[in-house]
């Protein structure tokens, strides 16, 4: 490849159709006025209203420092008007502080086939050239989404109650709010229960659509008609709500949600599903089919056989899968007596992964005032233990010296090749 046709492939795209991007947070790290402004505006294009854009000097190095404490986002972009040398040794330091799935887009102003090169073999996503323009910047992000080969962004967070009453949907709300609220990961809670749900309730919502639209209006279903069926419950955080209201069966085949959850995922990077307490084919196939599964539990003999049983079906069904996260909900309730937490989990073979003992006062404060934990008491040992979970189902609970993600992507398509 000569320096004439990388020039060709990298600079003189077509203008074909560039589609919208999903709800993904971005963040720029750039060192020149002219790039920046270019970020800015492309912020205002119609193709990134569902994105969070924030644009801020300093480059590579800026980045790296940025995320040695904190989460990183979907796509890094970063900017470096340094030579090759220095980009790659950028971009080596900041992949030590990566967290797995980010993508990066780097803009160079040296057009160099080496560095290309060497920024492919590194998993980099997009190399653009400087002078770069706003709609350049567009349709490079939206390809990131729109390719052929392109891994749906979203992750599913499957909650469900070993019974009735064990707190699943507080669980499953609470973890939402932190991924989205905490976090700054675009969230989606879709309520499940239909009859009964109370995501509406837990927000302080009262939306006149929601999830049953979308699932008895199959034909009209699109990615436009979802995001008019949520409901925004702050930045980075929507749901999806239950009617809760008894005038029509809820009667489903067991692939009704498949069209809703696939949409989901190609729009938003996290879905937290509030799976109703319920054994049917299509509950059955949400949480097999779901990234991360999370059983809530409370300390009883009941929540122990249920909870075998569904580890038994799980186990089966998801042998490549990651186990099963177990929380112990409503954990010493006075004069209840209860099954030990450690003896629990050693019966299922299972770690128990999170404690939430109970507290009346403070879960039914929040329930009451259609609040989360973490907005009654930010820094309770309830709030704090929610938070850790949400930390744990999106992956951003890794050591930071583990995490070299910058370099996974082309690494792991290697691997595969080669086998």
């Amino acid at each position: 490849m000569s320096m004439q046709d990388f020039s060709i492939q990298t600079k003189a795209k077509d203008q074909s159709y560039i589609a919208a991007l999903p709800r993904v947070a971005i963040q720029a790290f750039c060192e020149t006025a002219d790039v920046s402004s270019a970020m800015q505006a492309a912020s205002g294009d119609r193709r990134m209203d569902k994105t969070h854009l924030k644009v801020q000097m300093g480059g590579a190095a800026a980045a790296a420092e940025s995320y040695r404490y904190s989460p990183t986002p979907n796509v890094i972009i970063l900017e470096s008007v340094n030579g090759r040398d220095e980009i790659l040794g950028h971009l080596d330091t900041l992949a030590e502080v990566c967290d797995a799935g980010t993508k990066v887009v780097v803009i160079g102003h040296i057009n160099d086939v080496v560095l290309y090169r060497e920024l492919v073999r590194r998993g980099v996503s997009e190399y653009l050239i400087a002078p770069i323009t706003t709609i350049e910047i567009v349709r490079a992000l939206s390809e990131l989404f729109a390719a052929p080969d392109a891994e749906p962004v979203g992750r599913t967070i499957a909650v469900v109650g070993t019974r009735g009453g064990v707190g699943a949907s507080t669980v499953a709300h609470n973890i939402g709010y932190a991924i989205g609220r905490q976090l700054n990961i675009e969230t989606v809670i879709a309520d499940l229960d239909l009859p009964f749900g109370t995501g509406g309730l837990d927000f302080n919502q009262d939306p006149l659509q929601g999830i049953a639209d979308a699932v008895f209006a199959p034909d009209r279903l699109d990615a436009n008609l979802l995001d008019r069926l949520t409901s925004a419950c702050g930045e980075h955080l929507n749901l999806l709500a239950a009617p809760a209201t008894l005038d029509r069966l809820y009667d489903f085949a067991e692939t009704s949600f498949d069209n809703v959850i696939e949409l989901l995922q190609s729009s938003v990077p996290a879905i937290v599903l509030d799976v109703p307490h319920m054994w049917t084919g299509w509950t059955r196939r949400l949480m097999v089919g779901a990234d991360q599964i999370v059983i809530v539990a409370s300390p009883d003999l009941a929540s122990l056989r249920n909870a075998k049983n569904m580890l038994d079906v799980f186990r089966q069904a998801r042998q490549h899968d990651a186990k099963p996260l177990l929380v112990m909900n409503m954990v010493g309730v006075p004069k209840r007596p209860e099954i030990a937490v450690a003896e629990f989990g050693k019966t299922l073979d299972l770690a128990v992964s999170a404690v939430l003992n109970f507290d009346p006062a403070l879960f039914g404060a929040a329930s009451n005032n259609g609040q989360m934990i973490a907005e009654i008491q930010a820094r309770s040992k309830p709030a704090e233990t929610l938070l850790e979970l949400a930390r744990l189902v999106t992956g951003r609970s890794e050591a930071r010296s583990q995490k070299k993600s910058l370099l996974a992507p082309l690494l792991l398509k290697f691997s595969k090749k080669k086998a």
